[in-house]
């Protein structure tokens, strides 16, 4: 015992002795000037911020109503998609937006544990409020992703009536997918695949740039693209559209047939008179009609059998399946090659069957939306072909209630327009500047 109390007397001592020489090797750091922390309190900034946006494109949306209807002003709606551009576009940098806010108002519907910011809910509601009495001037001079499309709109051709209509259905199916995706949780498509995002923060995704810079170089030529044939808000909006109480025209009065408005809306959202149909049109058409109801349900069930194959290939996209797929290959020995999110599942010791089981109630899910999907996408043909069968009849020239976006190019060169603002004494003074 006397030989062991000496050795740790020794430890002790050289320790100290140790210790001593290290003291004088390296200084006592001083902390009498150094700060003490305090604990950050998140602040009210954001917040206030968000609040801020909300009243902003309130205002917007009214000045854009305003200038659309009664002062019938291209200038002034022009100047006001430039300042949506620069706040919403490059100062926000394309967030908060309507068109974003769609997945989170599904997720806050099929995710129990998520909570909607009330500004989200007001950017989602706001817009389609307008567009249900006042049609899409949200798209006229607010959005900034319209906005930017409308400045690169130089010389537009016109789609083929028939192509504008096939392509027209793309945006309702993304609607869908979006919806679908939100809901899982398993991605944000909208925001994901926006092609101006890059662009407004400078920075993103190489893909997603360059995705962006054709969008606009095909702008040039064809109006405003990604509103028209991808952009799933603008689906909703054009819908409430074409119930709305009131709508711009293109004469302030009476329409002379001129046909100028018609030539220059680059969106081919002008749609021209028609003349009175013959007993035989008549009799065709509704044959025709009655043929598109009655298999208008076939379409829906042959798009519903669609859906049921496509749960598995939409589930492999969910992140949670996706790792279950990796940690099932490796446990049988089918690869070598690690994840990162495989390596992380293993450091947290999470049970693999909870992970499997996680996997299999997602995959469930994805087969239930994945039916619905289809169910939707029927439904959005069948209604397309029946209003492709009904054809109402009109005198004038007047805007496509879905596909105008209030934009005001037609005021511009409508000669009652100008004889109403004084720049003209009679329609062929225009004819003769075109």
């Amino acid at each position: 015992m006397n030989g062991r109390n000496g050795t740790i007397a020794l430890g002790v001592v050289l320790v100290l002795l140790l210790g001593s020489a290290l003291a004088e090797l390296i200084p006592t750091p001083d902390f009498s000037n150094h700060p003490i922390p305090t604990a950050a309190v998140p602040g009210t900034t954001s917040a206030a911020r968000e609040y801020l946006d909300v009243a902003l494109l309130a205002v917007a949306l009214v000045l854009a109503t305003y200038w659309a209807h009664r002062t019938r002003s291209r200038r002034n709606l022009f100047l006001l998609s430039l300042a949506s551009l620069f706040w919403f576009g490059f100062v926000r940098q394309g967030c908060i937006c309507p068109i974003g806010a769609t997945q989170n108002v599904a997720m806050a519907v099929w995710q129990p544990g998520y909570v909607i910011p009330l500004s989200a809910v007001i950017f989602f509601v706001l817009p389609l409020l307008v567009a249900a009495f006042f049609g899409r001037t949200f798209c006229a001079a607010v959005c900034p992703l319209g906005a930017v499309q409308e400045v690169t709109a130089v010389r537009s051709v016109r789609v083929p009536r028939w192509l504008d209509h096939v392509l027209s259905l793309i945006p309702f199916v993304y609607l869908g997918a979006a919806v679908i995706f939100a809901a899982t949780g398993t991605a944000m498509l909208i925001c994901r695949y926006d092609p101006f995002v890059a662009l407004f923060r400078w920075n993103g995704n190489a893909n997603m740039v360059i995705f962006g810079f054709s969008m606009l170089a095909l702008g040039l030529f064809v109006g405003r693209p990604y509103c028209r044939f991808l952009c799933p808000y603008g689906a909703i909006l054009g819908v409430l559209s074409k119930f709305a109480r009131w709508h711009v025209r293109i004469p302030p009065d009476r329409c002379i047939n001129c046909r100028l408005c018609e030539d220059v809306c680059p969106y081919g959202a002008i749609d021209p008179p028609s003349s009175a149909p013959s007993p035989t049109d008549v009799a065709r058409g509704r044959r025709q009609l009655a043929i598109v109801l009655l298999a208008s349900p076939l379409v829906v069930l042959c798009f519903a059998a669609l859906g049921t194959q496509l749960g598995g290939p939409l589930s492999k996209l969910d992140p949670e399946v996706q790792l279950a797929e990796q940690i099932r290959r490796e446990e049988l020995g089918l690869t070598k090659i690690t994840t990162d999110a495989s390596e992380a599942f293993r450091a947290a010791r999470r049970p693999v069957a909870e992970l499997y089981a996680a996997a299999v109630s997602q995959r469930e899910r994805f087969d239930r939306l994945a039916v619905a999907l289809g169910i939707w996408v029927g439904l959005v043909v069948a209604v397309k072909l029946i209003s492709l069968s009904m054809r109402s009849r009109q005198s004038d020239y007047e805007p496509n209630r879905n596909g105008c976006v209030s934009c005001g190019r037609c005021y511009w060169y409508c000669p009652n327009e100008q004889i109403r603002l004084g720049l003209i004494q009679t329609p062929e003074d225009l004819v003769k500047l075109q």
